[in-house]
């Protein structure tokens, strides 16, 4: 069983328990040196279950024990229970294992569950048979926050918990503190912060991400080069675009797409977020075109701040991803698509042979009283290096909120199934700050009406800046 005690972000916290990484990638490899220095536990008390060898150095050099597994539908049980018992830890970083499954073995068990993402069986988003409503983050989230609404959902799991989706959602908390001043009391309850929102006039949100980094190398031709998981990457970009749909809304997508159940805080598009442009800001970028490329956080923050009945709301922003990659991986998705979207025989991480660059991740809030407003993280491959060994700047953005996400699930392991959105994002924040840079906001004057292309584009709505229209590239 957990024993645990609250400790501070300088402090560790104790742990008598097992942990399982399941999955040991890009981000599992991030995210274990950041571990071992915040969490106090025996270093053998962790294993790593991975389906190919390619982690083992890594973790070994850790002193933690790794095995070579594939979980599937048949198996996944009888895996799970070799490693945990009620009161241990599933650190879920895998693709293809279903992460409903998962969460659902670990509250029968009472173990405490974290994942990055929501992740299904193979087959569900890639099978061009399957209705897209059925291959959307949505329907994944609907799932589980059905588990999460039973008797039986008592255990600490938390859900979605990386950057982005998780991350990002203690920044749009900061950013309505920072717009609304020093005389606003923060809000205590999901309905004050719907409230401040709406009072603030946010209008829409974008989850803002300029990524410069670059190694000596270039990409070369039948290469998909990326900072992070790229079948990770690619899998959800060919995922209908999906995002949260505001009530100032005036012109629905003429290939938008209302779900037929649910709490109906997202629509999706027909077609692969790898196939959709919008525009945004970033403080170091300035304005770029990022994808729309479906993401968790776009949905739950767009219901988290509904202001009356779900079904026909008050007030709620349109909130979605705008993703600029590295300029490799852009011109990796480029090929992707010349390819009609199989992905190229070659993939290369970039990280010990980045040579420079940035990963800027925030949130973009703009609103008709109070104009843009972005906060979130600037950090460089060299703020990185001297933080945290074995990490990029996009990897350590996942890491840090997921380590915070860990502390506080073993200070509290009876909370529950829970997103970003329910948690402390003061206490995460603090935990974080220190592995992200510059960390900050900046007011910006620009609106997606700027640029010389707007001059023939008819669907221009001038009377407000922040339509979706206005934002998209057509």
């Amino acid at each position: 069983m957990a024993n645990s005690s609250n400790g501070n972000r300088e402090g560790r916290v104790h742990f008598d328990g097992r942990i399982l990484m399941l999955g040991f990638g890009a981000i599992g490899q991030a995210i274990l040196p950041l571990l071992l220095k915040h969490v106090d536990l025996v270093a053998s008390r962790v294993h790593v279950v991975q389906p190919s060898d390619s982690g083992r150095a890594a973790a070994e050099a850790c002193g933690v024990a790794y095995s070579v597994k594939a979980l599937d539908p048949g198996n996944y049980r009888q895996v799970l229970a070799e490693h945990l018992g009620a009161g241990d830890v599933l650190l879920n970083l895998s693709l293809d294992v279903s992460s409903l499954a998962l969460m659902a073995w670990c509250q029968e068990q009472q173990v405490i569950y974290l994942d990055a993402c929501t992740e299904p069986w193979p087959g569900v988003h890639d099978d061009p048979h399957r209705p897209l409503a059925e291959r959307t983050n949505y329907r994944r989230r609907e799932e589980v926050l059905r588990l999460a609404r039973s008797d039986d959902a008592r255990t600490t799991a938390l859900m979605t918990l990386g950057a982005n989706p998780g991350l990002v959602s203690f920044f749009v908390k900061q950013a309505l503190m920072n717009i609304a001043g020093d005389g606003c009391p923060p809000p205590t309850t999901r309905q004050q912060w719907a409230e401040l929102a709406r009072r603030l006039d946010i209008r829409s949100i974008h989850v803002s991400e300029r990524d410069s980094q670059y190694s000596g190398r270039r990409k070369q031709g039948g290469e998909f080069v990326n900072t992070w998981s790229i079948e990770g990457f690619v899998g959800e970009g060919l995922q209908p675009a999906e995002l949260g749909w505001g009530t100032h809304e005036r012109q629905f997508p003429s290939d938008g797409i209302r779900h037929a159940r649910g709490s109906g805080a997202a629509i999706y598009l027909g077609r692969p977020g790898l196939a959709t442009r919008v525009r945004s800001w970033a403080p170091h970028a300035g304005p770029f075109s990022g994808y729309l490329v479906t993401h968790a956080e776009s949905i739950s923050i767009a219901e988290h701040l509904t202001v009356g009945d779900p079904a026909s709301p008050d007030y709620r922003p349109t909130v979605h991803y705008a993703y600029h990659p590295c300029d490799d991986a852009m011109l990796s998705i480029i090929e992707l698509e010349g390819r009609r979207w199989r992905l190229q025989p070659e993939q290369r991480l970039l990280r010990d042979d980045i040579a420079g660059g940035t990963d800027e991740l925030g949130v973009l809030l703009m609103s008709g009283e109070h104009g843009a407003y972005w906060y979130g993280s600037a950090l460089s491959i060299d703020q990185t290096r001297a933080l945290v060994p074995d990490n990029n700047a996009t990897t350590l953005q996942v890491a840090a909120p997921l380590v915070a996400g860990l502390r506080w699930a073993i200070a509290h392991p009876r909370e529950g199934i829970l997103e970003p959105d329910d948690l402390p994002h003061d206490e995460m924040l603090e935990f974080a700050a220190p592995y992200l840079g510059e960390l900050g906001g900046s007011h910006a004057d620009w609106t997606p009406l700027e640029g010389a292309d707007r001059l023939f584009d008819e669907r221009l709505d001038f009377s407000d800046p922040w339509q979706f229209s206005n934002v998209r590239v057509y």
